[in-house]
């Protein structure tokens, strides 16, 4: 194992800050299904693996579990769902390798119905022991869509990766999920802050005036400046990571900068373009295959773009690959 550096404390939900955790955690959303996530996290974990890194992925799909199947892992003997119910008491029972080395897999609950409305003392347990695995990266591959599920998991990561079409409805709807998970932080820290009657507002007006950030400081320091400048300070590390799949033209790939630019201009907020994947036919050939792209054809166009990413996390994380001389 890579040494692991010391990590600050995450904010997240209660009782979360100071237990121990792996290095650095990742979350692949996205506000649709069908855009790839699972292929993204797939061979993200694939990546940092090959870089040196022990890596961990979850299949956190609660209800629709498939990254098994990225990975060409056959039906799984344990699973989340094993975990959740207790009849394994330890998360290292639920582990499985994938075949590739230093990366393993905990494989999605395959009872949809009961992963899905996961329970508020379930996610707790979830969240706790993930947090405390031992992994240089652990990588939460999570469903499409809003639900509180996925987005606490997602605002959880160190880093959370919003996987997104060059179509003008994916756009859409992962601006809907940035906004989900950005308003949802806030419900975390409301009571810190005092601002729980700007956040109902915000959240239960439809068309009302508190739809950005600056919307909501604005109001907030007309109730308490000093209090208003610590939660400033306190959403600026919000920082989404946006990778753009599927790119077939040149103009594709500039979607990621134009989305992130958008998002600062009329949500007050920095957004993390990490780059395009194009489409590559190796890429559906490799997932046809059950193979990820990476193992299968290293060398294609979409193995290099994952290869960037993959590295341009390990610089904001301030880690070299351990691989390299």
């Amino acid at each position: 194992m890579a040494p692991t550096a010391s990590v600050p404390a995450v904010s997240g939900p209660p009782g979360l800050s100071r237990r121990p955790r792996p290095r650095r955690i990742i979350a692949v959303g996205g506000g649709k299904g069908g855009i790839g996530k699972s292929m993204v996290s797939a061979n993200l974990g694939v990546a940092l693996a090959q870089a040196g890194l022990n890596v961990l992925l979850v299949d956190a799909d609660l209800g629709g579990a498939n990254l098994h199947t990225c990975l060409g892992v056959g039906q799984p003997s344990a699973t989340l769902s094993d975990f959740l119910r207790k009849n394994k008491a330890q998360l290292d029972e639920v582990i499985i390798p994938t075949g590739v080395p230093r990366l393993s897999l905990i494989a999605g609950a395959q009872d949809a119905l009961d992963a899905a409305n996961l329970k508020y003392a379930q996610k707790q347990k979830l969240l706790k022991t993930l947090m405390g695995a031992s992994a240089d990266y652990l990588i939460l591959d999570l469903g499409a869509g809003t639900s509180f599920n996925t987005i606490d998991f997602f605002i959880l990561a160190d880093h959370g990766v919003l996987v997104v079409l060059p179509e003008p409805t994916s756009v859409e709807n992962a601006y809907r999920f940035a906004k989900a998970a950005f308003f949802r932080r806030l419900q975390q820290v409301e009571s810190q802050y005092g601002i729980e009657d700007i956040v109902e507002s915000a959240l239960t007006t439809r068309e009302g005036s508190l739809r950005t950030l600056h919307d909501v400081l604005a109001q907030a320091r007309r109730k308490d400046p000093a209090s208003a400048e610590r939660l400033e300070r306190e959403l600026a590390s919000f920082r989404i990571r946006l990778v753009v799949n599927q790119a077939r033209t040149d103009a594709d790939l500039n979607v990621g900068a134009a989305v992130a630019s958008a998002w600062k201009k009329f949500f007050g907020i920095e957004m993390d373009d990490l780059g395009a994947i194009r489409y590559d036919d190796e890429a559906w050939r490799s997932v046809r295959k059950r193979r990820p792209v990476l193992i299968e054809r290293p060398d294609s166009p979409a193995s290099t773009a994952i290869q960037r990413i993959a590295a341009r996390l390990l610089a904001l994380d301030g880690t070299t690959d351990p691989s390299s001389p």
